[in-house]
């Protein structure tokens, strides 16, 4: 018992000897801060245009059925991933093998042809 009446008093003296070091005494000393410009005033930079190129825009084309919406989504006229939203369910992706610019997708199983549903998990 005597053990612990120790510890815990030692305990409570190493939590309050750094507040009671601290000075409570605010130097006299002390040089003053520096005005902020009103920021209010000031006008706002002019942004660049930038070009963006139209033809990387993806093309939807969605098509409505009974039991579900298609949406594909084409470059350049190459269909590269389709959205299936079933009436009831989550949403989800057939992606091409081949990507518009003919680099195989990581996604790819080696030479299988299997085109596997995929289904969003999360989203940033």
């Amino acid at each position: 018992m005597q053990r612990i009446k120790t510890t815990l008093f030692l305990c409570a003296l190493c939590v309050t000897l750094p507040a009671s070091a601290q000075s409570t005494q605010k130097p006299a000393d002390r040089p003053s801060l520096p005005e902020l410009p009103d920021l209010a005033s000031r006008e706002e930079p002019e942004l660049p245009e930038l070009g963006i190129d139209p033809s990387l825009e993806p093309e939807v084309t969605i098509k409505k059925g009974k039991e579900e919406t298609v949406e594909e989504y084409r470059i350049n006229g190459q269909l590269y991933m389709i959205k299936v939203i079933p009436r009831i369910g989550k949403p989800f992706y057939l992606l091409n093998k081949r990507s518009p610019v003919g680099e195989p997708h990581r996604g790819d199983l080696e030479g299988y042809g299997v085109n596997v549903p995929m289904w969003e998990i999360y989203r940033f």
